[in-house]
């Protein structure tokens, strides 16, 4: 058949309706990663994961973390501390509407901060806010934060994800239907597969660049480097096979992005557990682990050996890995001294990210070196999260603590690996009323010291971040200061 002009027209006209479907679909973007979470409120889980997807995204807090872990004002544009160092006066942005369209108040504030603190609380952090003794509404845009003694880590604090702000109506069904006030509406949650977000265009701040983000769970890490090499995802934050990265550095359409973490990866310990209520036992353990075979076997040389619960691109970092340097023979010589010359068994319960399946296989087999057996469990995060984290029902695991500067849960006897020291209490009791930047600094050294010197756990690497992605994509995190998958300032490049 002839194509006149009107056909020619045609032509043109679909020819441009497909480029503007083009054009379309470069402001839509899909991010995979590992983890799927195991609800969306990120005020009553410990799972990284949630932050993952919601942080910045869809809530928001007082104050925020910005990309190079910086702590930048979120939703309180500005604040004011008086001289005793009590009272942190927070002035409210204006026009800040929750998704749903409600107005978010001082009244938004004093709930979740009042809600985070209840006795109560499901909150998995709440010991950031045990230190509030109250909240007043001074008016619709300013609240007063009174504590019962200083602390300098109140703002820091107040930027996790466990501290964003939720409406009072919201929280009922906050767990499958997320309602922030952040650049990205909650739109859609297809469990196991994926979670859609779209632009939230009242959004009170800077406008997101991007219209819907899709998160896409693959936990497999053989799926997740089909997915990437097929570009059935844009994106995938915290690319689970390392040893694939090689070949995406290599291949033009990609970029990888290896970033730094919050991650202490430890062998988590049940201190009240019988025989590992014994820290010579844990001095054994501590002594059966060859840190670099763990993380060469299992991350392919990704990771950064540590000797304690602190990321060692913090200043205040004390390298104390030679407190518990691989030495098989004065393990066998320990256990023998602590009643275990024979050794013992014990459960080593492992989280799915790649780290903790392949890393658990090899720790398996250096304890079994030295006499100590394991029965490995594999379980699902939510399995993970009820039985060790909930339930203290656990001998080893291994996790990575992505959470910011978070040696202060070894102050919490009651947190799951039930650390119970006095003293360390007092010392971190005394780091959070402390100001002077040169006497906290001396104080966390302290503190790294004693959980190296009582073998809490067995302190492994810490975690790095890769991301593979499409080469133009624009504006990705490259660390993670706190666990982040933020999308409000990454675009396309044309």
């Amino acid at each position: 058949m002839r194509l006149g002009k009107v056909g020619t027209g045609l032509i043109s006209a679909l020819a441009l309706s497909a480029s503007m479907g083009l054009a379309h679909a470069k402001s839509d973007i899909t991010v995979a990663m590992q983890l799927e979470p195991p609800h969306l409120d990120p005020t009553s889980a410990a799972a990284g994961a949630i932050d993952s997807v919601l942080y910045s995204n869809v809530f928001e807090g007082l104050t925020r973390f910005g990309p190079d872990g910086s702590i930048l004002p979120g939703l309180a544009e500005s604040w004011e501390i008086s001289e005793d160092g009590k009272t942190y006066t927070f002035k409210l942005q204006s026009g800040v509407k929750f998704h749903d369209g409600t107005d978010m108040t001082a009244e938004d504030v004093k709930f979740s901060l009042d809600r985070a603190r209840s006795d109560d609380s499901q909150n998995a952090q709440k010991a950031l806010f045990t230190g509030i003794e109250s909240v007043e509404v001074v008016d619709p845009q300013t609240v007063a934060v009174t504590l019962s003694t200083p602390n300098g880590s109140l703002l820091f604090n107040l930027a996790w994800g466990d501290a964003v702000i939720v409406a009072p109506e919201s929280i009922e069904n906050i767990k499958t239907n997320p309602i922030g006030t952040g650049a990205f509406r909650f739109s859609n949650w297809v469990q196991g597969d994926r979670i859609d977000l779209e632009k939230n265009t009242d959004y009170w701040g800077t406008p997101a660049k991007l219209d819907n983000v899709t998160f896409k769970f693959i936990s497999d890490p053989t799926a997740a480097f089909a997915a990437v090499m097929a570009e059935d995802v844009n994106a995938f934050v915290g690319f689970p096979a390392p040893e694939n990265l090689p070949q995406f550095e290599a291949d033009p359409r990609f970029q990888v992005l290896v970033g730094s973490t919050e991650g202490e990866t430890i062998l988590s310990t049940n201190n009240k557990l019988p025989p590992l209520d014994d820290a010579k036992v844990r001095e054994a353990i501590a002594h059966a682990i060859d840190r670099q075979a763990i993380i060469d076997g299992a991350m392919f040389g990704y990771g950064t050996p540590i000797g304690t619960h602190f990321a060692p691109h913090n200043p205040d970092y004390v390298d104390l890995t030679a407190n518990s340097a691989y030495d098989p023979e004065l393990s066998k010589k320990l256990l023998a001294e602590a009643g275990y010359p024979d050794g013992f068994t014990t459960t080593l319960k492992l989280p799915p990210p790649s780290y903790a399946r392949r890393g658990g296989e090899i720790i398996a087999a250096q304890l079994r070196a030295v006499g100590i057996e394991t029965e490995i469990s594999n379980l699902e995060w939510a399995q993970w999260l009820e039985q060790v984290f909930r339930g203290k029902d656990y001998g080893l695991t291994i996790v990575s603590h992505v959470e910011p500067m978070d040696i202060g849960i070894y102050a919490r006897p009651d947190y799951y690996f039930q650390y119970d020291n006095p003293e360390f209490q007092k010392l971190f009791e005394n780091l959070t009323a402390e100001n002077d930047p040169e006497k906290r600094s001396e104080l966390l050294k302290q503190a790294q010291e004693m959980l190296s010197k009582d073998y809490v756990n067995g302190y492994l690497f810490q975690l790095a971040f890769p991301t593979v992605a499409n080469a133009k994509i624009k504006g990705l995190w490259v660390n993670q200061p706190t666990p982040a998958a933020d999308m409000t300032a990454v675009y396309w490049e044309e």
